[in-house]
């Protein structure tokens, strides 16, 4: 069944999180499922990336279009991220164990690509379409930054990472609309049923 990749599926800030976020319910053993299951689904992922990332992308359209051959690539890329900014989360600093596999996986997904990357344009400055595993690995290598990998966090709901952008640095969920207002009705719903019981 073909996935409905909405707003809330790139809620974590940049492309590399949302490609770590295709995992639901990553760590519940019982109701975790992997949303590249089927590679034609990163096909489908790259092109609403596309509009979703456009801003990250610098309005560069993603391309994927041979699933089957890349996937590989991006789920060694995505699960090597995921592990890495995960334990950073978790530790509060950056374990360099975790380093070799991560850069090595970001290497495989630029493997092959011709593009010239600068700061001010990290994507690359030309218009055509760019490989989806090349715009992965870049974005990965991007949370290395301090000031993005210090505003990294996990959501309590969904277990998803995001970068807190929130001025602050307070923002407690990957998606307010979502998560947040699950939680609320959660705990709502657990005060009545408290008050039932004790009325």
């Amino acid at each position: 069944m073909a996935v409905s990749w909405t707003q809330h599926r790139f809620s974590g800030g940049v492309l590399a999180l949302d490609t770590t976020n295709t995992v639901v319910l990553r760590g519940d053993m019982a109701r975790s499922f992997d949303r590249f299951d089927d590679p034609e689904e990163i096909a489908r992922f790259a092109m609403a990336a596309s509009g979703f990332r456009a801003d990250e992308l610098k309005g560069r359209a993603l391309v994927a279009p041979d699933p089957q051959a890349i996937a590989g690539k991006v789920i060694v890329i995505r699960e090597a991220t995921d592990r890495l900014f995960r334990r950073t989360v978790t530790a509060g600093a950056l374990a360099t164990a975790d380093m070799p596999e991560f850069l090595n996986a970001c290497a495989d997904g630029l493997a092959g690509s011709r593009e010239s990357l600068s700061a001010a344009a990290p994507f690359g400055s030309t218009l055509e379409p760019l490989a989806f595993e090349a715009a992965l690995a870049v974005s990965a290598l991007s949370l290395l930054s301090a000031g993005t990998m210090f505003r990294l966090r996990i959501c309590p709901n969904c277990n998803w990472l995001f970068v807190d952008r929130s001025r602050n640095g307070s923002r407690l969920w990957c998606d307010m609309a979502v998560c947040g207002n699950r939680q609320k009705a959660r705990r709502h719903y657990g005060r009545r049923k408290e008050e039932v019981a004790n009325a």
